[in-house]
């Protein structure tokens, strides 16, 4: 079963930035891409950004476009979320997902780890 952990999450303030890292493991190959969600306190969860494991295509939230860029080392089974320009409303506990091949959808998560920018 795929197994995900995130690390990176940290205080930051306005204007700074950030690097998450989610590293994958334990079947991964039944995975086509790696994706990025985000949920603040009383919010619904929200994508981010995604990337997929062959190809490297990527997909963006609106909200972050120009600001967060995903990025993959296949030797490493690592994703990567790279957040600069942080805002107050990036604040949140951020989760790698995994989608599986099979039911395509997002079903192997992470812990999350938390974000928090502040003004």
């Amino acid at each position: 079963q795929v197994q995900l952990v995130e690390s990176g999450g940290g205080l930051v303030q306005a204007g700074g930035s950030l690097r998450l890292s989610c590293a994958a493991s334990g079947g991964i190959f039944s995975t086509n891409d790696m994706g990025w969600f985000r949920q603040a306190p009383g919010k619904e969860r929200e994508f981010v950004a995604s990337i997929t494991w062959t190809g490297g295509t990527t997909t963006y939230a609106d909200s972050v476009k120009g600001r967060f860029t995903i990025s993959r080392d296949n030797d490493k089974n690592t994703v990567y979320l790279q957040m600069n320009t942080l805002k107050p409303e990036d604040t949140a506990v951020y989760y790698c997902a995994a989608r599986s091949i099979i039911f395509n959808n997002y079903q192997y998560w992470g812990q999350g780890t938390q974000v928090t920018v502040s003004s």
